[in-house]
């Protein structure tokens, strides 16, 4: 189905339907929810609060469905109603257009996350930039930030560390982005200092994130899997590549028995656990 197809009158029903999307049992639509996004899909002009509540209620159950099903079953439905409710951005005028814009924006990096999750990594990026662009234009400093961050991910599994710090700088350095993001990116270009025999810049990154996860902030949406057991899992990574052994082994165990019992099955927890095998090996 080419995305035309998804704009026409009735698209947005069938890129929502329960066929093509789990995830919209899970948010809790009624009959009237999927309505108005059929309506809202023939006449995007008449953008009303509930169609973007309900828009935002289907991305926050896919994001949590996905920590369950694994990424490659939400894929498909996913890009199907990206490019549906892309059709309806561009149609879109009015007053609740640039809330539209920035669902549009995160439900873009998600796309990206799901093809990363999946090693589709040339589609990730090109996705996470897209993101990017679109959370700067209409004003979302945590999806940018979030978009930047996912792009040091993808170097850190392809064995990039020089692109892993400098996204996660970059990410910390976006206007807007949430302190927790901060968090995780001093993380996570620790880990790419750590791959690059950089110890001591490594640890000075560490300490920083320390003091910053002390605040305890509540996650936004988003990324609402950065907790004190993913850090823990983030920091471990680090300890390992420094050849803390033990240490990272400790923090690998401990962040992986804290994670959230509807996030313990996560497709994405299974690095963690190959971490956390060989750090027990090795120590």
């Amino acid at each position: 189905m080419d995305e035309g197809d998804e704009t026409r009158p009735g698209g947005l029903r069938l890129a929502f339907g329960e066929d093509a999307a789990l995830g919209v049992r899970s948010a809790g639509l009624t009959a009237d929810d999927g309505e108005r996004l059929a309506l809202i899909s023939q006449r995007p002009a008449r953008l009303d609060t509930d169609a973007l509540d309900a828009l935002a209620a289907v991305l926050g159950a896919q994001r949590r469905l996905e920590d369950a099903t694994g990424p490659a079953v939400l894929l498909g439905p996913v890009v199907s109603q990206l490019d549906a409710i892309t059709g309806m951005l561009r149609d879109a005028s009015g007053p609740l257009r640039d809330r539209l814009g920035r669902i549009v924006a995160e439900w873009t990096v998600f796309a990206g996350w799901l093809h990363a999750a999946v090693r589709q990594d040339t589609r990730a990026l090109a996705l996470f930039g897209r993101g990017e662009e679109m959370a700067d234009e209409f004003g979302d400093g945590t999806i940018g930030a979030v978009a930047t961050s996912f792009r040091g991910y993808v170097a850190r599994r392809q064995g990039r560390p020089r692109t892993v710090v400098r996204a996660a700088m970059a990410a910390m350095a976006t206007p807007g982005g949430h302190p927790v993001q901060g968090v995780f990116d001093r993380l996570q270009a620790a880990q790419g200092w750590a791959a690059l025999g950089e110890a001591d810049r490594a640890r000075r990154l560490l300490d920083e994130a320390a003091v910053r996860a002390a605040d305890r902030v509540e996650p936004p949406p988003p990324v609402y899997w950065y907790s004190e057991p993913f850090f823990q899992l983030n920091i471990g990574l680090v300890h390992r590549t420094i050849g803390e052994y033990a240490d990272a082994a400790a923090l690998l165990e401990a962040g992986l028995s804290g994670i959230p019992a509807d996030q313990a099955q996560a497709e994405w927890l299974g690095e963690y656990r190959a971490a956390h095998t060989d750090a027990q090996q090795r120590s």
